[in-house]
């Protein structure tokens, strides 16, 4: 493309709430952007019309962007836009594989990946009990046993099962979402490393201590960011994973096994950025700009 035209692009936010650490991204990608000469204006998924005609055939908003920043989880919408399309940062299957837990182990598995032991959930439709699941769930995992649901970020759905009771009470409470139980990783209680990666490449890392005595390390649970230099397994797995998922930015979370080896916990498509900036110091919003310019423009 000439660099004489308008460089613009799109952000696409949630259509129902833009919580403050996504607002936080994009006006540090909207800064970032500025800088390289390219605009980028906003809008909520809910003011972007694209359907499926009667014909079966495609229709969308006359978007006249050059790309999509998606900061948002409706793949449905991204799906559309991509396949009319539009391209989007990050694109819609990796959003798809990574917004599911259950389906982001899938995607990674037989890929040289450690990752803890998993087991899906059957998915419940009817009040109908069953007790067989939960007995293969503890007849394969020790206690503890972690539960998760397939979808949630920031440490929400996640729980910790210290005996059959816990699990038994959790079970009940979540099993007609869909999600998965795993083997604890207790070497790593408390503690993971959350790592940026743009374009199959690390660019910042930061070690998430919990402060409370959780067993989880989210910032948004209590935890506290340290800068660290990670070592070469660590990036490996990390970048590993993000091009396994073809992402173009995404957060790696990754535990510590009892050898002080890697292991992914979980990956995010919208990985925000405020804490790990202000700990590592870290320019991340530059690096995925100049990534996104590099990819739409050079």
């Amino acid at each position: 493309m000439s660099d004489s035209r308008r460089k613009v692009g799109l952000a696409i936010v949630n259509a129902y709430e833009v919580l403050p650490s996504t607002q936080h991204f994009l006006l540090r990608m909207q800064e970032e952007l500025n800088e390289l000469g390219i605009e980028l204006e906003t809008k909520k998924a809910s003011e972007i019309l694209a359907y499926i005609k009667d014909d079966g055939s495609l229709a969308s908003a006359d978007l006249e962007y050059d790309f999509a920043l998606f900061i948002d989880k409706d793949h449905y919408i991204a799906t559309l836009l991509e396949k009319s399309g539009m391209r989007l940062f990050n694109k819609a299957q990796p959003i798809i594989d990574c917004d599911d837990k259950m389906q982001t182990y899938i995607k990674l598995s037989d890929q040289g990946i450690a990752m803890p032991l998993s087991i899906s959930a059957p998915l419940r439709y009817s009040n109908k009990e069953s007790s067989e699941f939960i007995d293969n769930v503890t007849n394969v995992i020790p206690f503890p046993i972690v539960a998760k649901t397939n979808y949630g970020s920031m440490g929400k759905g996640v729980f910790l099962a210290n005996n059959k009771e816990d699990l038994l009470n959790i079970e009940k409470q979540i099993s007609y979402v869909p999600h998965l139980y795993q083997r604890f990783i207790s070497s790593s209680k408390g503690t993971d490393y959350r790592v940026i990666v743009i374009g199959g490449k690390v660019i910042s890392a930061m070690k998430r201590t919990s402060m409370n005595g959780d067993f989880r390390s989210n910032i948004a649970c209590g935890g506290k960011g340290e800068p660290i230099s990670l070592p070469k397994p660590y990036i490996e797995i990390a970048e590993k994973a993000a091009k396994a998922l073809n992402l173009d930015y995404c957060g790696v979370d990754l535990l510590r096994d009892e050898n002080d080896k890697p292991i992914l916990c979980e990956v995010n498509s919208n990985a925000f950025i405020k804490s790990i900036e202000d700990v590592t110091k870290t320019n991340i919003a530059k690096a995925y700009a100049e990534y996104i310019n590099n990819v739409i423009y050079c």
